[in-house]
């Protein structure tokens, strides 16, 4: 029991300062954060794999499916994101002009 408390209390105060963390970041830095901290979520990925591997319930199996999938869809998202927030800094490639060559030109 006195571990379970541990753990609660842990979980509780991270909550707390991950809250107070992302409220201070400005919104112009919302967006590479969290597309870096999704693309970080790949150790997840990992974890559950592990945790799938060596399931011996269906229950178990169940939840760490569910985990590598969930993982997954997050990874994928944050590269995703990271993509679009990457093309916003490209410079824009001026139409090239478009010219008629049927041949007959002299």
């Amino acid at each position: 029991m006195n571990v379970l408390l541990q753990y609660a209390t842990v979980l509780i105060l991270t909550a707390f300062v991950g809250t107070e963390i992302i409220a201070k970041v400005p919104s112009i830095l919302h967006t590479p954060l969290m597309s870096g901290s999704n693309a970080i979520h790949g150790v997840i990925l990992v974890g559950a794999m592990l945790v799938l591997g060596s399931a011996a319930t269906n229950l178990e199996e169940v939840l760490g499916f569910l985990a590598v999938i969930l993982a997954t869809l997050n990874v994928v998202g944050g590269f995703v994101v990271t993509d679009r927030m990457l093309e916003m800094f490209k410079p824009r490639q001026p139409k090239a002009p478009t010219t008629k060559s049927d041949g007959d030109t002299p």
